[in-house]
């Protein structure tokens, strides 16, 4: 059996449409900056930022945070599975 890649070319290349039925979303004042959300994302649809003013104390303030991306994100809920803390909810898309 030969193992070949599923897709030839990033998932950057293929921005998410109105499909996505569910979004994470992070609570800032629970999130540890641990990282973990961003290292299982299958999509690459986390960013990491510097500083924020969300953090709920100042040495967390100056701490690197994941910031989703929704352009990209397929909405597959392994973020919030896997977030240490528990602080990344799944939350309805509202249809507009």
């Amino acid at each position: 059996m030969v193992l070949v890649p599923v897709s030839t070319v990033s998932t950057r290349n293929h921005p998410t449409d109105s499909w996505r039925i569910q979004r994470p979303t992070i609570q800032y004042d629970k999130c540890i900056r641990c990282m973990i959300c961003w290292k299982y994302c299958p999509d690459n649809a986390i960013n990491i930022e510097n500083g924020d003013e969300r953090a709920p104390n100042d040495r967390v303030a100056k701490m690197e945070y994941p910031v989703i991306d929704y352009n990209f994100c397929k909405g597959c809920g392994i973020c919030a599975n896997e977030c240490p803390e528990k602080c990344i909810d799944m939350e309805f898309e509202v249809i507009e």
